[in-house]
């Protein structure tokens, strides 16, 4: 088979993942050395379902052992497979920098014979471009879980960023949908690294000799919507990961069904509106103050598909406003719906110099869409509606169907009910920021 043809196929082949980001590093280029890492260095863009088109993102193989439901590349499935050496992997990279096509390399595998194997594989070809090539640009690379910690630490001091795909939120789920992996061997590596990446740190201070080790951290991936696992449980799990093992970034990938399988839900298009919702919910953890257990619990578990995530908390908690522009703290400021870091500081650094009226919002560019039910200012409320649950629901979605808030029904919303329809709130939902 020729390099082309591999190409096409194991590209295509790695689409799939998103956990990928080219942020986070400020690995620079030594004199003689090809390509950066620094900030200025990575020029990345994201498609309209997140995935970052500057790196090259591919496998080194699709040929795996495993035989997970929901994966196009189960042993099961008969489809073209291909086998990159890791030579032809760095002497793609290399031209494809060259010619400016990309910035940087993500680089993952499906299990080949074993995990140490294929890990080993990675491991050669990470240190054919750091060593061989004096590739300084971005390096992405897609952990095996089940591997020798001495790979994974020596390829964690080569490369950027290191990501083990949890990929299902629960230990039953991997059971069905996935029987030959385990949530152990994946949550391992990454608490291995987390402790050595502490040490490293630590070293680096004494010594500057010591050389880099994951500077862009590490990152994991959840399916959503191939099993029965809750929003609740979903983002518990992360607020767990970002505090416990300090995940740089947790990526949701709505389900794609590419398989006909007995254990996974008959859909017709992945659940985004879905995997929208838990970006937003994922913004709230790491920059708002929000808490897992605020935003759902056992007896709501999933996230209302009409109203983000900060919306929706707002409107279930409506003792906590109106709140006043002009006396709130930066953290009450940051539970107004509308309102994100940039405009919660806009209004701290205004009121330093006069209290704020209504009008003054607008002059410094707060968008009072959802916040003008949520806030007061000098006192008074400049909604023509009372601050009243079902008033605001309105409001904020007219075609949203009261009764169904009236009769709540047992089911979790899906994809397939109408009224769930993508709003201009969708387009952020990778950044979260609401």
């Amino acid at each position: 088979m020729d390099i082309e043809m591999k190409l096409k196929i194991l590209a295509a082949a790695a689409k799939y993942d998103v956990s990928c980001s080219s942020s986070g590093s400020n690995r620079t280029n030594s004199h003689d050395g090809i390509g950066n890492a620094s900030t200025a260095g990575i020029c990345h863009s994201f498609t309209t379902d997140g995935r970052c088109i500057s790196l090259l993102k591919i496998l080194l193989s699709n040929i795996c052992i495993y035989d997970c439901s929901y994966c196009l590349n189960r042993r099961s499935n008969d489809i073209p497979r291909a086998f990159f050496t890791p030579e032809e992997i760095a002497d793609i990279s290399i031209s494809f920098y060259k010619r400016n096509y990309i910035e940087g390399l993500f680089l993952s595998s499906a299990i080949v014979k074993n995990s140490n194997y294929t890990m080993e594989l990675l491991l050669q070809t990470v240190k054919l471009l750091r060593n061989q090539y004096d590739f300084n640009g971005y390096i992405h690379l897609k952990g095996i879980p089940g591997s020798d910690e001495k790979l994974i630490e020596e390829a964690a001091g080569l490369v950027d960023r290191i990501s083990f795909n949890i990929e299902l939120p629960s230990e039953k789920s991997l059971k069905l949908l996935a029987p030959d992996k385990d949530s152990n061997s994946i949550l391992t590596p990454m608490s291995f690294l987390d402790e050595q990446s502490t040490i490293k740190k630590a070293e680096r201070k004494t010594s500057k000799n010591k050389g880099f080790f994951i500077p862009g951290g590490q990152s994991t991936q959840m399916i959503i919507g191939a099993s029965q696992d809750t929003d609740y449980q979903i983002i518990n799990l992360s607020e767990k990961l970002y505090e416990n093992l300090h995940l740089k970034r947790v990526y949701y990938s709505a389900y794609v069904p590419v398989n006909i399988d007995r254990n996974l839900p008959v859909i017709f298009k992945p659940p985004l509106i879905r995997e929208n919702r838990l970006y937003q919910a994922d913004w709230l953890l790491r920059f708002y103050g929000f808490k897992a257990k605020e935003l759902l619990n056992e007896n709501t578990p999933n996230f209302d598909l009409n109203f983000d995530p900060k919306t929706n908390w707002a409107l279930n908690n409506l003792d906590y406003f109106p709140i006043e522009i002009n006396q709130a703290s930066l953290k009450a400021l940051l539970r107004i719906p509308g309102l994100g870091l940039r405009s919660a500081y806009r209004i701290i650094e205004a009121r330093k110099v006069h209290r704020l009226e209504f009008e003054d919002l607008k002059k410094i560019g707060i968008v009072l869409k959802r916040a003008i039910y949520f806030l007061t200012c000098n006192g008074k409320y400049f909604s023509e509606i009372k601050l009243e649950e079902k008033s605001i629901r309105r409001k904020l979605n007219p075609g949203i169907d009261l009764n169904d808030f009236d009769n709540p029904k047992e089911e979790q919303l899906t994809i397939f009910q109408e009224k769930c329809l993508p709003t201009e709130e969708f387009l952020p939902g990778l950044t979260g920021e609401l």
